[in-house]
Order: structure tokens, then sequence, then C-alpha cells
């Protein structure tokens, strides 16, 4: 058993080397440095908006100095700002800080209103987050009641953002029993407050206390834990960090390990400074002698975009029908992904360099079409990237300055001389994109992306996998406004036999339609091509490219909204198709999707994960059918269902993040990942990781409730249903490790994320989760194994000597199933008021085991049973005559005798 768990926790710690980030942060001697901060070009200028970041940092720094031991501390800081703002001269030009890589976003609130801070994370416990969002009321101070200073704040957000770590409290379930007792989630339980409601009729408000409800115990719903403003407690910063005293992470001396809440379910029970103290920041650094400096900042100013090609023309790509493939990936790059305005530049090379076009301005079709003209049409010679990087790096300087430039590098071929340029492409400022054609590739192609913040592809020789035209295709601005993007909708490839059709659908939804192409590309002879619109209607006008072997169609104005239907047919030969369009609003965002990997390398056995996040602006579209494609270098192709349940891979339910395992290795080499999208519904974005929303605050012992956070109304949150197709790119990865012929078994199922538990009746108690697989979230565990205690920390740390549930009647299903399993404690004291912890371990076939569930609790409380009413005895009417005896009687008398004289005088 020793070996199992030392062996999953390397698998764990593989999970998180070389995990992929585009970052530029760096840690150096306890500072953090490149941070980059980016205001959204929909953002009104502003330009108060800059200071106010500046004074964020400024006092976010001393904070995180104290609350991590004086370890870390913010050190430089660069503000990205909008290209339509008025320039200065003191803003200068990116190098490479773009949008796509900011790790903090400020961003107008989506739905209005909303200004939580709040940070996105795809990752499990201890992984990096994806960005940091702020809104620019929140910047100006206007949310300080809700969410406390800002400095405080943002290090709360960097604590989701750079270790991994989770929310304290608990959106949804703010109490929880202990002991048949409530108690609000929350870390420390130090913490001073009430727990009050706030019940408004009429326009008028009253504030009770809480009241547990007769039958669960539970506190009514609408119960808020109200914090005093005057505090003694120092943990934690994850709870509610604008507490003036709280000035510390919980530790594992004060973490609530019982309370219901992110961190513990998602980081096994696990104070927020254990995980801070794993990470790779807390081990490369030793707490400072010295205060650190202040932060600084470079306030750097988008411009226009400047890509120059680099090409390989070797005689290797003669191969394979590789430069004619290359002739029309450019083609489409140059037709439809590269926005108007930007300037492009074009070098062919193979030994030697060849500049094809100098920088030219994309302002008309016709220079378009200049550029097109300058692709390679002729391949011979050796291979020397350095050579076409160095003649890139100086048509670009006869213009502008290299720095926020991007390269586009296509090679096929071997060069152990690439090293050699380095260091000129570091110091150069420029972003490089590389793209790797076939088997042979250079190895060192993908650090030329990784020193400079590119984008890493790689396209096989399988022509229908339509590889080398997704990977151009990709390659939209990071910098540009969304609404200027060029948007795939459809990537399809086949090989034909004689006489056979490529059918097929495009949906053009509402948020697209402008610019919309569709091009097909075949390796022989021209096919049949059949399109018709929405209405029925067959359009025509395809420009044919007989020399490269290509056809496309551009709608003019906007596309019409609805399914486009096609045909083609061939003998004989591969076909492509490919469809692109670009938004049709410049204020309605489109729908996107984004993919990757969560790593750049893979090895062996350790499991990758493909992520897909889909989204209309900041709202997530649900339920759409989502698929990856991951193509080897030996042309295999892998299809997974990625899915959004909260399961296995996925870390959050409903987020609109889509994710899977993937272990189906078959060669050592780079993979290419391509991700599918179809229908879905679009759904008010749920509340993220994010700072707590304070409902109210006790100060000299008055409540003041503070404005509700902006609620989604029920249809919002149920969504509409929208139709779309898409398709995105998710670069490559390189894989190592994998042996000839793998032998065993050598995958464990998945652990169990979403384990839940509840009492029905007086002691049956009721569990649900999600199945995991064989291997990982694929195919079907063998059993189950559930144990029970009522220590939560031995169940944790010695689950295998806690009582075993008779699981003999549970057989698994298939994985990301719905399992229900029910069953009464026995051999076990469960009475009132008993606090009782279970949690689940999946077992394959081979006995390989996953690792124990996040753990489930449960509070016995039995309800005081209502006494009966007594019957009252039945008491005849006093007699109340005038002459009465009975106490009180005489009052009667004297008003009776008062009222008949009043009555007699009136008469």
């Amino acid at each position: 058993m020793g070996s199992l768990k030392t062996s999953l926790f390397i698998l764990a710690l593989d999970l998180l080397v070389g995990v992929l980030s585009n970052s530029l942060i760096q840690l150096n001697n306890n500072g953090y440095e490149g941070i980059v901060i980016a205001i959204d070009p929909n953002v009104p200028e502003d330009e108060t908006l800059i200071q106010q970041i500046k004074d964020m940092i400024t006092q976010a720094s001393p904070y995180l100095f104290e609350a991590t031991e004086k370890r870390f501390y913010f050190k430089t800081v660069a503000i990205l700002i909008p290209e339509k703002w008025k320039t200065k001269p003191e803003y200068v030009r990116p190098k490479l800080e773009t949008l796509k890589n900011a790790d903090v976003l400020v961003a107008v609130p989506n739905p209005p209103g909303d200004d939580m801070p709040y940070t996105e994370q795809i990752g499990n416990c201890g992984e990096k987050g994806e960005k940091i969002y702020f809104t620019p009321d929140f910047l100006a101070g206007k949310k300080l009641l809700e969410y406390g200073p800002q400095g405080r704040s943002f290090v709360h957000e960097w604590a989701h953002f750079r270790w991994g770590v989770f929310d304290e409290y608990n959106k949804d379930e703010k109490f929880y029993l202990s002991n048949g007792k409530n108690k609000p989630v929350m870390c420390s339980g130090a913490i001073k407050g009430k727990n009050l409601i706030q019940k408004c009729q009429g326009g008028s408000c009253i504030t009770k206390d809480c009241r547990p409800d007769r039958v669960t115990g539970k506190y009514e719903e609408g119960c808020e834990f109200v914090p005093n403003k005057d505090q003694v407690e120092k943990a934690s910063i994850m709870f509610d960090q604008s507490i003036k005293s709280v000035v510390e992470f919980c530790t594992e001396k004060n973490h609530n390990k019982e309370a219901p809440n992110q961190q513990n379910q998602k980081c096994n029970l696990r104070s927020v400074w254990e995980v801070i103290r794993d990470s790779d920041d807390f081990q490369k650094t030793t707490p400072m002698n010295t205060q650190p400096p202040t932060p600084t900042f470079s306030l750097l100013q988008i411009g226009q975009r400047i890509v120059c090609l680099v090409l390989d023309k070797s005689g290797s790509m003669a191969s394979g029908d590789r430069l004619n493939r290359l002739k029309q990936a450019g083609k489409l790059f140059l037709l439809q992904t590269v926005e108007q305005g930007s300037w492009v530049g074009m070098v062919a090379f193979d030994s030697a360099a060849y500049v094809t076009s100098e920088l030219r301005q994309i302002q008309s079709s016709a220079d378009r079409d200049a550029l097109i003209a300058s692709l390679p049409t002729v391949a011979a010679g050796g291979t020397s990237i350095c050579s076409g990087l160095r003649s890139a790096f100086t048509v670009i300087r006869r213009k502008y300055p290299t720095d926020g430039s991007e390269i586009v590098l296509l090679t096929d071929g071997e060069d152990n001389t690439i090293s050699t340029c380095f260091n000129e492409v570091k110091q150069s400022g420029a972003i490089i994109h590389t793209v790797a054609l076939g088997p042979s590739a250079a190895k060192e192609l993908e650090e030329l992306s990784k020193m400079t913040g590119g984008l890493q592809t790689y396209a096989s020789d399988q022509a229908q996998n339509n590889g080398l035209i997704d990977a151009f295709g990709a390659l939209s601005s990071g910098n540009g406004a969304l609404s200027q993007r060029s948007i795939q909708l459809e990537s399809k490839g086949l090989a034909l036999k004689t006489n056979q059709w490529m059918n097929g659908t495009v949906i053009v939804d509402s948020t697209v339609g402008k610019d919309t192409l569709f091009l097909v590309t075949w390796t022989t002879q021209p096919p049949h091509i059949l399109l018709w619109d929405p209405s029925g209607k067959k359009q025509g006008g395809f420009v044919v490219d007989s020399q490269s072997k290509m056809a496309y169609l551009q709608i003019s104005g906007t596309a019409e909204i609805g399914t486009w239907k096609y045909s083609l047919q061939a003998s004989s030969q591969t076909l492509t198709l490919t469809v692109t369009s670009r938004p049709s609003s410049a204020t309605i965002p489109p729908i996107t999707v984004t993919s990757k990997m969560n790593k750049d390398t893979g090895k062996f056995p350790s499991p990758m994960v493909v992520y897909a996040n889909i989204r209309q602006g900041a709202r997530p579209i649900l339920r759409a059918t989502v698929t990856a494609l991951i193509e080897s270098a030996n042309g295999k192709t892998v299809s997974l269902e990625l899915l959004d349940n909260g399961a296995g891979a996925d870390a959050t339910k409903n987020d609109g993040v889509y994710s899977r395992y993937f272990t189906a290795y078959d060669t050592n080499g780079r993979y290419s990942l391509k991700v599918r999208a179809l229908g879905g519904v679009n759904a008010a974005r749920q509340v993220p990781n994010g700072a707590w929303h304070i409902p109210a605050r006790i100060e000299n012992g008055k409540i003041k409730w503070n404005p509700p956070r902006p609620e989604n109304n029920k249809k919002e949150l149920e969504g509409k249903q929208v139709c779309f197709s898409r398709t995105s790119s998710g670069g490559s990865f390189v894989a190592s490790g994998v042996p000839a012929s793998p032998t065993s078994d050598l995958f464990p199922p998945c652990k169990i994320t979403d384990l839940k538990a509840n009492i029905q009746g007086e002691r049956l108690i009721n569990l649900t989760w999600t199945a995991p697989g064989d291997d990982y979230d694929h195919g079907r565990a063998h059993r189950y194994i559930i144990r029970i205690s009522t220590s939560i920390l031995d169940l944790r740390d010695k689950f295998d000597n806690s009582l075993q549930v008779n699981t003999t009647d549970l057989i698994p299903k298939e994985a990301n199933s719905k399992e229900v399993f029910m069953f009464q404690p026995e051999n076990i004291t469960f009475e009132n008021g008993t606090d009782l912890f279970m949690a689940v371990q999946a077992v394959d076939e081979v006995n390989l085991k996953s690792e124990i569930s996040n753990i489930a609790q449960v509070s016995l409380f039995i309800p005081l049973p209502t006494p009966p009413e007594t019957p009252r005895p039945s008491v005849p009417c006093p007699d109340i005559s005038i002459n009465s005896t009975i106490p009180g009687i005489h009052i009667l008398k004297i008003v009776w005798k008062w009222l008949g004289e009043l009555q007699i005088g009136l008469n």
C-alpha cells in the first residue's frame, strides 16, 4: 500500500510540472516581476484609472509581505493601456505584454453592477489560476463597504491566482451543523459576529436573530454571518480580508477543517498556508530581513499590429505537398485572420534567408493580394532558422522597433544551430509563434515560443486533419479588440473515394456573420462545390486558385443567420473545408471557444488535461457538445468528449470550462489539439472564486447592512438555448517516456471530487457522486471502498483503518454517470448531535486505487418531539347578572348601569 501511495504522489507532482501558462511573471529575490495589468479596450477612457491601479498594488505589497511572513512582495508591474486612449510621452510600446497573457484584466462589469473582484481558476488545488478580474468602480473605491480596501482584495485574489488556493466562505451553504449546532462557514472560527437575517416588507426592514428549523435544525434561508467591525483575530485573508485585524492566512493550527468550503473540498482539508508553503515560490525563497521597496510601474500602450511571416522553403518542404499546404494556410491568414490596419512582412528561408515582402500595411484587398503573391513557390536547399529570424528582425526594424512585434515561424526541418540565436530572440522583444510541420521539425522549436510568450502549434502530414490551416487560423491578434477578431466556425477534412460526397452544415449565429469566408482545399483536382444559405438559396462565386488547389467564397456584408449546408464531391483525394467569420457587433460579444492542454510537455504515464473555455463575454455557455481531437506524431487521432460536470478533470461544474483527462499516448513527440463545440445554453455567470461580499457590519452595537450583490433571476440562471458551431486550435504539446508497447494498466481511477451526503429519515445516509473510470475518467471502475468515521482527520489520515461500509451490492457505473448509495451506519455511535464523515475510494480491475475522495459530512439532528396538546376542561360561563358576586364583575355592573342611564338620557 505504501508503494501505491508513493506512486500516486509522484503522479500528482507530475501533474504540476510544466503547467502551461502564458504569464510573464518571474519571482526574483522575493519580488514578483513582470505582472501585467491590462485595461480592456471597452473600458471608457479615464486616466485616473491608471493611478487607482498603482494605488491598489502599492497598498497590496506590504500587506502581502506581512501575510507571507516577509517572503513576497510586488516589485514591477506593467499597465497595458488601450490603443484608442490618448497617447502620452511616458507611454511606451509593449514587448511581450498582451491582452491575452495579462495576469489582471480591468473590464466593465457583466452583468452591470456586479463589481465583485474574482479569479478565474480552471485547475485544482495548488495549480495557478488563469486571470484576475476587477471593474473600474471597484478600483475607484466605490465598493469599499462591500469588499473592503482594494489592496487587501488584490492579495486575496493573488492567492487564488498564484498559489491555487480557494475561498473559505461558502456562498451557497453559509452555515453547517456541527454537534447539532449551526456554525458559520469561515476560517478561523475565532472571528466574532452574529447570525442575523434581514426581512423586508413594504419598504421597511427589520433585523432578527437567525432561528433553526424545527425539523432540519438548520438556519432558515437568508441568514448571514455578520462580523463585528472591531476584531482581534488575525485570520483569514481567504475568508474576509476586509476585517482590519485580519493580516494572515489560516494555518494548520487555526484552520477550520470541518467547514464545507472550496478550500477544504479541493485541498483535502489542508489550510491555505499549507498549500502556499508547498508551492514552488515558497521553496525558492527565505524571509527577508529588510522592508521591501515600493512597486515600480511601467505604462505601456498597445499599438498597431506588426507581423512578419518566416516561412521554410527548404528541400524537405517539397515532400508531402507541404509547400502547397503552406500556401493554402498562408493565404487564409492573409485573406482573413490578420486584422485590417496591421503591418505584415514576409521572409522565406532555406540555408539562407530571402525577404519576399517588406512591411506593408493592410488597408485594402490589393494589399492582401500583394502579400499573397509573396508566398514561396519553390522548395530547395537546407534549413537555417536563425537566418530567417535575423532577416525578420531586419525587416521590422526598417520601419519599427521589434518590441511587441510578432513573428510566425514555420518549419519542417531539423536545425542543430537554432540555439545560437536564442539571446538575440530574447533581446528583440518580439513574440514568436511556432508552427512545426511534420515529424522532423527542429526539437528546439518550442523553446522560441516559450521564451517569448508565443503560441506553439503542430501540424502533421495528414491533410484531412487540416492542422496547418488551423494553426494559421489561430494567429489572431493578442491585443486587438474582440470585435475585430477572426473566429473559426468550422474546420473539417475527409479522404474521399470514387465520386464520394463530403456533406455537412455550418451554423452562423447572431453574434458572428461579418466577413464570413468559406475555404475549400483539395489535393489533386478541383471538387464539385455546392453551398446553400439558410433560406435555401444556392451560393456561387467561389474564387478558384488551381495552382494552390483551393477555392474560397467571401460573403458580402453580414452572412444570413442560420444553418448553411454544403456538399463537396470528388474522387480519390482529400478535401478540407474551413469557415471563418468576425463578430457582427462591436457592442455584443461573440461566442468564443479557447482551448489548451494543462501543460506543454507530457511525461508518460502522467495524464494530461484538456480544457475548452466557452463563453459569450463573461457569461458561460453551458450544456454544449464539446469534442477534443488530439493528433499524435504518428497521425493517429483520439476523440474525447469534454464535460463541464465538476468531476474528474473538471474543477467546477457549470462554469463554461469543459475538461477531460488524456491518457491515450501512442508515441513520443508532438501532439496537436483541436476542439469542436456545438450548441448550448447562454447562462448567467455563477459566483466564481473571489472576495467575499460583506452582507453587513456590526459597528458600536448597530447593524449596518450593505446593498445586496446583484442577483441573477431564475431565467438568467437557466439560460436560453443558442445554436452555434465553433472550432478552436489548442496548440501543441510534446510527450516523452511513452513505451513502444505498453503491457500493463498504469492508470488508476480518478479522484471523486463531488461526494455529497445527507440524512434521510432518522439514520439513513444518502451518498451521491459522479462515477470515475477505470483509467481516470474513462471506462468503468471495478469497485468502491466507502469508509466512515466520527473524526474528520482520522478519516483523511487513517482511511484504511476507518470503519468500512458494506458495498457488496454497489456496482460501479460508466464514468461520468451519477452514483447513488444509501446505507445505515453500523458499529458506530450515531446519536443526536453526532457528526459523521464519509469518503470513497475507487478501485480498478488490477487493484489500482484512486486518491481518497473529498470528505462529506452529516450531523444527526433529531427534532424534539412536539408535546401533544392537552385538552382544556370546559368551564361554564360565569353568571354576569347585575347581582353577580364574581370578582371584577362589579366594574361591569357600573359600566352597564352608566350605559343604561345614558340611553335613557338620549331618549
